[in-house]
Parts: C-alpha cells; structure tokens; sequence
C-alpha cells in the first residue's frame, strides 16, 4: 500500500529537477498523476515541448502506474482551468497539486530589466495562483486537497541577484499562509517547501569565485532533488492530514520547520514617539535583535548531511 493510493497528483514543472522526481515518487506511492510542463528553457520566453512532461508520464505508465501529460503554461489562467478539469476527466479526482514550476532571472536589483521582473514574477506567483485558484473550489467542495507550494530561502533569507525570484517566493508563502487558514474548516491544507537541490535553475547561476564554485558543487552532489521529492510526497498525503500552514527546508538528508515571522521585542511609551527619540532610543534598544544582511550560505554555514 502507498500514502497515495487512489488518489490523483498534479504536479507542476514535472518534465524535471524536483517536480520530475515528485511525479515519479507519487506515482510510486500509488497515486495517478498529471504531469505538467510547458517543457521550456530555464529561463523561460520560449515556446516549450509537449514531449518532456509526456516523457515522464510514459516513464511512470511503463512502471505499472497511471499518468496523463499536459504542456500549457502555468501563467495562462484559462490553461490551468483546463488542468484542472483534465485531471477530472482522465482520473475522475484531484487532491493534491505540487507546484514546483519556475524559472530564473539572475541579475543584480539596479540592473535589472522590467522583462526580468515581469516573467519571474508570472511564472512563480502568478503561476501559483492560477494552478491553486483552479484548483480549490474543487478541493472545497469534496473536503479534502492538499497544495504543496515552493518558496525559497532567497525570498526567506536572501542571496543576491534575486530579488525577482525573492519577491515572488515570498508571496507563495503568504498565498500558502492565507489558503492554510481559509482552508481549516473543509480539509484544505497547504504547506510550502524551500528545496536546496540540483536542478537546471541552480544549473544557470553565475559562478564567479571559488567558494561559489564549491558551494555549486556541494549542491550538486550532496543534494539532490529526490530528497525533496520525498517531503512534498509525505505533505500531499492524507498520512499528513493535520499539517498546514507551515515551511519546511530540505537540504540533502536534513529537513527543517523554518520560522515565521512573529515579533521578537517592542518598546513603548505612553506618550507617544518623537523621530529623534526613535533614533536615540528605540533603534539602540532594539539594535542587538537585528538580523544581519547575510546570504542563505550565513546561515546554512555547515555541509549537507
């Protein structure tokens, strides 16, 4: 018996990396799945393949398993609409989407073109939107669905060169936080996931000094996107029926519940704040509970286990 047993996985961004790995886990847990991929570059703009989303479902249907593929883009709103009703049609159900699909723009903030803006932006949170809003009336109405959406340490730590892709994974994490709550009362829940894995996007970033180029290489053998795929398998369960509303971190075999953020410590005074009061004594008092401008690498400082 699998945690997915008769149930229906659609997976987005599934011709590759992480969203590859998530298809063929679920399909390995028992679920039908709907692979979808627009089977385009990394860095997105071109008009894709049908043939790497279909690759992987025919890979799952020779493995004794049930999966169907689809090419739309994850940025089209009506083609997410019609996902949504193809894994209806094919599999009579849907109850978990995983939502990996995404695209980079790597550039420094005062660099930046409105085009790298303006596709991270569609592809990663207005994808999520348009993939989950088809989804949940769905999930309301038969009580039950579980979305499994990826933000970033990027977005929840930093790391240069991203604000496009920061931006856009932190918003996934409110959509998941705002879905997670709405969704109590109906056996809707939605979790997010902030992967460290080798994939064709960590693939693209530039490499300019050494300890980049060992941190690449510590990605790419140490951790891998299987691994990921096995916490957003677990998530889409119904073993984990009681999770929601949280972020998680995988990093080769570690897995870690991150923070959200809540205050951490405040001042007031009754009669209220002058600017020059703030500067002169709130901003001192608060000072040693400031978070640094470090990158994701000062604060995942040791190797992957």
């Amino acid at each position: 018996m699998g945690m997915l047993d008769g149930k229906v996985v659609l997976v987005t961004g599934g011709a590759n990396g992480i969203g590859k790995e998530c298809a063929l886990l679920a399909a390995k847990e028992g679920a039908k799945v709907v692979v979808s991929d627009l089977g385009g570059g990394v860095g997105g703009g071109d008009e894709g393949s049908a043939g790497p989303a279909e690759a992987v479902a025919k890979e799952i249907r020779t493995a004794g398993g049930q999966a169907v593929s689809n090419s739309d883009s994850i940025t089209s709103r009506p083609a997410m609409k019609r996902l949504v009703e193809q894994a209806l049609d094919e599999f009579k159900g849907l109850h978990a989407v995983i939502n990996p699909a995404g695209i980079l723009r790597d550039v420094m903030f005062h660099k930046m073109e409105d085009k790298d803006w303006d596709q991270v932006i569609d592809v990663h949170l207005n994808g999520t939107y348009n993939v989950c809003r088809a989804a949940i009336n769905h999930f309301r109405e038969q009580g039950e669905g579980s979305f499994v959406l990826f933000t970033s340490t990027s977005g929840l730590i930093g790391n240069i060169g991203q604000a496009n892709y920061a931006a856009a994974k932190m918003g996934i994490v409110g959509i998941s936080r705002i879905i997670a709550m709405e969704g109590l009362q109906k056996n809707v829940r939605s979790n997010v996931i902030a992967p460290f894995a080798w994939s064709r996007m960590i693939a693209t970033i530039p490499i300019k000094d050494e300890a980049a180029a060992k941190r690449v290489e510590r990605m790419r053998t140490r951790m891998r996107a299987d691994q990921v795929a096995t916490l957003a398998v677990a998530l889409a369960s119904p073993a984990l029926k009681d999770v929601t509303g949280q972020i998680f971190a995988a990093r080769g075999n570690e897995y870690f519940l991150m923070s959200q953020p809540r205050p951490t410590r405040g001042i007031g005074r009754v009669e209220g704040w002058t600017p020059e009061q703030i500067a002169e004594h709130l901003i001192p008092a608060l000072k040693s509970n400031f978070f640094d401008t470090g990158a994701t690498t000062s604060v995942f400082g040791w190797d992957p286990i």
